[in-house]
């Protein structure tokens, strides 16, 4: 057994992931925790864990080496060997280097939120210097919102997901696809049947994985009652402590309500009086920094094309009130050929981030809504679901060009 106290933010997958250990013998071995609760930091929990070995640190060693020559991530790193500020290494240093079971930088085995984004971000621009990052804005709660672009092609394609909370399995599932695509380009392999390098001289890739790190914070892990949102949050969600519902950022606002296309239509369909789980458009259009960092970085960078990721229904919409390109129907029909997802020609929705784009600039703009279940789906359907959705984003970066 091995002892390690419980940081913030930690839930039993999440530890289970650090030390490539079954979730249920984690359970096993510390009878007082349960599944469904929020872990409670400082507990002393005894992990289960074989798997793993000691390293002696050797001179000129920094954490981003250490983590790609024993091909583990920089945060299970970090979390094996808490309490030690590993910025700080020296010289004969000891580290526990656990066996993560994967080689991929980006795990997504358990709940993945923004810790898990940032330091898959650190990892994957050290791995591939061709990735660029930006930041692109901040959330309510002050966290960076993430852009990453991949390819330097004159074509601009931008993809996001994460947009709302309970959604949040959207953003591995995004960020695989990066990493898979950066991998294939580096080593001029292909992917689905696609030269990866070829591709991406033709077009430019930017992504934005995780809309909205605050609401998946507040799915993942629960109210903590130091929140500054306590009581409203609280109240917003009819005194429930349980959040598995909740898609609106940290405010209330349903962030994919917050485009300003046929805005004041919405806010009277939706006729959600005030911030809740879900559906209350906000107070105005882009009322919300989430939404704004994403308006923003459409129109710096006038997009081609765009895709934004959701759950679930096996979905593709690909019209807005008529003001669609002629070709998005057909280019629905080759995402849904790719991915087996079905196009639909949707009404009676407005203010969503692709009917915007679609009114403001009249270029293809779909919505696809990965999986199928109830939401958050779980973490166990993530290859299936990645299976389905590599194919469709290959086929929505060609069918760019």
């Amino acid at each position: 057994m091995l002892p390690y106290i419980v940081q913030k933010g930690d839930t039993v997958l999440r530890i289970a992931r650090t030390y490539n250990v079954n979730a249920a013998s984690l359970l096993a071995a510390n009878p007082g925790i349960a599944a469904d609760e929020p872990l409670v930091p400082g507990l002393l929990l005894q992990v289960p864990a074989q798997h793993y070995f000691t390293y002696r640190v050797q001179s000129g060693d920094t954490l981003l080496r250490i983590a790609a020559r024993f091909a583990v991530t920089t945060y299970a790193l970090k979390a094996a060997n808490r309490p030690l500020d590993l910025k700080q290494l020296h010289e004969g240093q000891l580290l526990t280097i656990p066996n993560t079971g994967s080689s991929r930088i980006v795990d997504a085995r358990a709940e993945y939120g923004q810790r898990e984004l940032m330091n898959n971000i650190e990892s994957l621009l050290e791995a591939y210097p061709f990735l660029q990052s930006y930041t692109i804005g901040h959330s309510v709660m002050g966290k960076p919102i993430a852009a990453l672009r991949l390819g330097d092609g004159p074509v601009k394609v931008h993809m996001n997901a994460g947009m709302h909370a309970n959604e949040w399995i959207t953003a591995p599932l995004l960020m695989t696809f990066i990493e898979d695509m950066a991998k294939a380009a580096a080593a001029g392999e292909k992917l689905c049947g696609v030269e990866a390098r070829t591709l991406l001289r033709r077009v430019s890739l930017w992504a934005v994985p995780l809309v909205n790190p605050d609401g998946a914070e507040l799915v993942q892990e629960g109210l903590p009652r130091e929140h500054p949102y306590y009581n409203e949050l609280l109240q917003w969600n009819n005194g429930s402590p349980r959040f598995h519902k909740w898609k609106a950022n940290v405010r209330g606002v349903d962030l994919n309500d917050q485009f300003p296309a046929f805005w004041e239509q919405e806010e009277e369909r939706r006729d959600v009086p005030g911030p809740g789980p879900r559906d209350y458009t906000g107070e105005k259009p882009l009322s919300e920094p989430e939404a704004q960092a994403i308006h923003a970085l459409t129109q710096e960078q006038q997009f081609d094309l765009v895709v934004a990721l959701h759950t679930q229904g096996q979905e593709i919409y690909w019209n807005y009130r008529g003001y669609e390109p002629t070709e998005a129907e057909a280019i629905a029909h080759k995402l849904g050929k790719a991915s087996g997802y079905k196009p639909i020609k949707l009404t009676g929705s407005d203010a969503g981030y692709k009917d915007w784009f679609i009114l403001q600039y009249r270029r293809p703009g779909f919505t696809i809504e990965v999986g199928y279940g109830v939401n958050p789906l779980p973490v166990g359907a993530f290859p299936g679901l990645y299976d389905e959705v590599r194919p469709l984003l290959i086929a929505a970066l060609e069918a760019a060009l």
